[in-house]
């Protein structure tokens, strides 16, 4: 599934309500939820923002996989 990025807080939150409060009331489940982000930005991502965005994963617990990278 693919969230619109300008809706991502209302459709994660639907999705945690509708789908994921239903598995883990399951006695036994064992449930995991993933976030993968994928940005392509022709221009390149300015400092700034690499840092930003870099504090803000790592205090919100992002693996540690995450990051930029060049193509």
């Amino acid at each position: 599934m693919q969230l619109d990025p300008e809706r991502v807080g209302l459709t994660a939150g639907q999705v945690a309500e509708e789908i994921v409060a239903h598995l883990v009331a399951l006695e036994g489940a064992e449930v995991r939820v993933t976030l993968d982000i994928d940005a392509r930005i022709p221009e390149g991502t300015p400092s700034h923002v690499v840092r930003i965005v870099t504090e803000n994963s790592n205090t919100l617990g992002f693996e540690t996989g995450s990051g930029f990278e060049r193509e």
